[in-house]
């Protein structure tokens, strides 16, 4: 066995999204094989890749469909401006279109979109398709109200995108130019994660069609539609919900869609089949032809969520490439498999945590802290990540991991060491003599999930809570996020390492992947200025804010930052370790089979 340690200190300004690949839509790496526009001949076979969570959506980018899983098979199937590469630099990929800032003061930017540049089904990409990507990611036309419960009781939400809207929404409408293959967008102020914050996400002639409109009356609509405004809630616009409604749940399945307009690709592979919890099969586009060309005919995806499962499915020759929720005992099995495998260790931007809506039996603030003081964060950290990394301890920031500058400071003056261990007396203080029961949500297939629950259970339970089982597998535990069937949850965030937009996403009042129902105007006056601040020492400042005021509020508690621990055949090259959201599938047009 080949083993590697990557260890990289990086500058992360938050986790940023459980998998949102946003508009980074296709990431690749540093050497010259894989620079956008490599023409090297493919090596032909096929690359067969473990996931723990199952799909569940052809779009990744709403609220619901944001999970691991869909975000790594969008980024196999979508072609966009730019990429990240495992040095967290963003690349280029002008053979998909280039963008320009033509003006500093005010920012404003143009996107071009290259001809012959199309969908898999022969439709030109072009400004109908960033006019409905600038619809969704700005949340121009949204005048809802909401309730504490998060509810709208007047005016409508449209698009149910998974990202920060506030930093698209400083544009006004899109000019269209260049044959309709360009749009310019102005900002009203700067707006520090712009590069990484608009691109192409879903095929506008579809959701047009879906509607019941052609695509040029969906974008007249977009230019022409008034600006949302809460405090004057206008009546619904059908014709708008209904293309907001097709695009927030239309491409939601676990099977192979009959209709071919729910898959369309504008990457190097297409999805071809699908064993609904089981499997998925991509193959190559043929048509595609403007980024980093895959070396591989097809890849094969096997859902397998337990990790001595992934190890012995490698063992056997059934699969090539797994990156399992480890354990030391993980390490150990892949050890013994010799030098059929390589390992890679490293660092991940992602945290594991505990979640308490602010709702039901957590709308109490004394409830919230009391289960706090009930979990038992050290234990929880020695049984599941000690063996692997002796060093490791409890995650004491919300937006920060240790690699960061500002991680230390923040740590220090966010009030996270009340909660290092489980403090049973003062649990029980809090509650008074009250017994609420909370049902806890997370993913049962997953032993690093199932360990915590189980722990903070049974300490929970010494503090007088009645804790009830959540527990949810395959694909619908993600499904069950922001639903309001749960009192807690545990999951994971994990940041592209690029920007700082994913702050306001996870955290902002209105944000639609706010699934704890957490509200502070005092941290979302924070959020909108930390957006349009370019400068680091200052957006790290309006972190550490930030933070306090989240631990301030019982919002939950940070776990862990996971080690992360790749494997794959000694058969298969051009592997290399990503310690961002898109993991092992950041370079796959790399990967190729030993002749």
């Amino acid at each position: 066995m080949r083993f590697t340690r990557i260890s990289k200190a990086v500058a992360v300004g938050a986790a940023a999204a459980l998998a949102l690949s946003a508009c980074a839509a296709s990431t690749g790496n540093t050497n010259n094989s894989s620079a956008a526009g490599s023409s090297e001949a493919a090596t032909g076979g096929e690359v067969r890749v473990v996931e723990v969570n199952a799909f569940s959506s052809f779009n990744s980018n709403t609220a619901k469909g944001n999970v691991d899983i869909n975000s790594k098979i969008a980024y196999t199937t979508t072609s966009s401006f730019n990429y990240i590469d495992n040095n967290l630099e963003i690349v280029k990929n002008e053979q998909f279109g280039k963008y320009e800032v033509v003006s500093e003061d005010p920012l404003t930017v143009k996107y071009t979109i290259n001809e012959g540049v199309t969908w898999s089904d022969g439709e030109a990409i072009d400004a109908d398709d960033m006019l409905l990507a600038w619809a969704v990611m700005s949340a121009r036309f949204d005048d809802a109200k909401f309730d504490e419960e998060g509810a709208v009781t007047e005016g409508t939400q449209y698009f149910q995108y998974a990202g920060d809207t506030s930093g698209l929404s400083l544009t006004d409408v899109p000019e269209v130019g260049d044959d309709n293959r360009s749009v310019t967008l102005t900002y009203s102020k700067p707006f520090a994660d712009w590069e990484i914050s608009f691109g192409v996400l879903t095929p506008a002639h579809v959701a047009a069609e879906k509607a019941g409109m052609d695509q040029a009356a969906l974008s007249k609509l977009i230019m022409e539609t008034p600006k949302g405004d809460p405090e004057k809630p206008a009546e619904t616009n059908k014709e708008l919900k209904a293309v907001a409604d097709f695009w927030n749940t239309g491409y939601d399945t676990k099977t192979m869609p009959d209709d071919e307009s729910l898959y369309l690709s504008s990457g190097p592979f297409i999805v071809d089949s699908i064993v609904p919890d089981q499997s998925m099969t991509l193959v190559r586009n043929e048509a595609y032809n403007w980024g980093p060309m895959p070396k591989v005919d097809s890849i094969v995806v096997r859902y397998i969520g337990e990790a001595p499962a992934q190890v012995q499915a490698l063992k056997n020759g059934e699969v090539d490439i797994i990156a399992p929720q480890a354990s030391a005992d993980t390490l150990e099995q892949l050890e013994a498999l010799g030098d059929a495998v390589v390992v890679e260790k490293g660092e991940q931007l992602s945290y594991d945590h505990l979640d308490l809506n602010f709702s039901g039996v957590f709308k109490d603030e004394n409830v919230r802290k009391a289960f706090m003081h009930a979990v038992p964060r050290q234990q929880i950290v020695d049984t599941i990540l000690k063996k692997l990394d002796p060093e490791a301890t409890p995650l004491d920031s919300q937006l920060f991991v240790p690699a960061n500058a500002a991680y230390a400071e923040s740590a220090a003056n966010n009030g996270s060491s009340e909660f290092q261990e489980a403090n049973i007396e003062t649990a029980k203080e809090l509650l008074d003599g009250k017994t609420p029961e909370v049902k806890i949500m997370y993913n049962k297939d997953n032993p690093n999930r199932v360990d915590a629950y189980t722990l903070i259970a049974e300490s929970a339970g010494q503090a007088g809570f009645k804790v009830v089982d959540g527990g949810l597998g395959g694909s619908e535990w993600g499904a069950a996020l922001g639903t309001g069937t749960y009192d807690a949850s545990i999951f994971g965030w994990i940041s592209s390492g690029v920007g700082v937009t994913g702050v306001p996403q996870i955290f902002g009042s209105e944000s639609s992947s706010n699934f704890s129902g957490f509200k502070s105007a005092e941290a979302d006056a924070l959020m909108d200025e930390l957006i349009v601040t370019t400068d680091r020492a200052e957006q790290e400042k309006l972190q550490i804010q930030i933070d306090k005021l989240i631990w301030d509020s019982g919002y939950g508690l940070p776990l862990f930052q996971p080690v992360g621990v790749d494997a794959y055949s000694s058969n298969i090259e051009g592997v290399q370790y990503m310690p961002n959201q898109t993991g092992v599938w950041w370079n796959f047009w790399d990967w190729s089979v030993k002749q």
